[in-house]
């Protein structure tokens, strides 16, 4: 089994994360930041707010939904607002999206929001609204494995601890509670946006999770596409009974401003 979690920056490095996404043969693929624009005309628009102008693929859950065929994939917004054709606002949408090899069952999930709730009418104000995706699937060899993945609070005090980070965390243990029967696989993956040392990791600890990024040594989740200091922010947990085949914080290609996360377990 392969897991992989990756930020996908809505697509802006168009042709290295597809080349990427199209060989790297993910049994289970978790993305955040991703765009959707029902009837969009372009293939490229640009999310506005003052002082930034980024390019976002308009409809980047369609692509890689088309790129992998094998694969069911889901798409959970947390907002629908404006992207930008030149001046001519377009309502769009944003979330998470997961993408499931066709062969392996589902046989429960759960999405449900961790921090506010879905905006029909524009982004919001900032710490905007999360979400996060449990499911629970039979691997090749028909055993259970639970699978869950967030895209963390974005707060302009950067990435210290908050009241809303820890009711984060306390609802996303809740949501996995919702769908993990326990006493079995659990893998939780996504960007965080929280610091190695963070209360969410107390709270992850509890279903008796640990992370392998600061467990492997890895200092380092952002890409050359990240200026800022402050390089973690993407995790993925396992409980003990989760045999580690291979772990990888991928540092080539660079496929956003976030490094992917790729899993290989027994």
């Amino acid at each position: 089994m392969r897991v992989v979690s990756l930020n996908a920056w809505a697509g802006r490095l168009h042709a290295e994360i597809m080349d990427y996404l199209a060989t790297v043969d993910a049994d289970v693929l978790c993305l955040q930041e991703v765009s959707r624009t029902p009837g969009a005309r372009t293939d490229w628009l640009t999310y506005r707010e003052p002082g930034l102008d980024l390019p976002q693929r308009a409809n980047f859950f369609d692509e890689v939904a088309a790129l992998l065929p094998g694969h069911d994939g889901l798409f959970a917004p947390t907002a629908t607002g404006p992207l930008y054709h030149g001046d001519t606002a377009i309502a769009s949408q944003f979330g998470l999206a997961t993408f499931i090899r066709k062969s392996l069952p589902v046989t429960a999930q759960a999405i449900d929001f961790v921090h506010g709730h879905y905006s029909a009418d524009g982004w919001g104000a900032h710490p905007r609204a999360r979400n996060a995706h449990v499911l629970r699937l039979l691997d090749p060899a028909g055993i259970p494995l639970t699978i869950a993945h967030m895209h963390g609070l974005r707060e302009s005090s950067g990435k210290g601890d908050t009241p809303a980070r820890v009711a984060q965390a306390e609802a996303l243990a809740a949501l996995i509670r919702r769908v993990w029967p326990g006493q079995e696989r659990l893998v939780v993956c996504g960007d965080f946006n929280v610091l190695p040392d963070s209360a969410t990791f107390a709270t992850l600890d509890q279903l008796g999770l640990r992370d392998l990024v600061t467990g492997h040594g890895h200092s380092d989740t952002r890409t050359s596409h990240y200026a800022k200091p402050g390089r973690y922010a993407d995790y993925l947990l396992v409980t003990p009974d989760v045999t580690v085949k291979s772990f990888d914080v991928v540092a080539r290609p660079e496929v956003s401003d976030h490094r992917a996360l790729l899993l290989d377990l027994v």
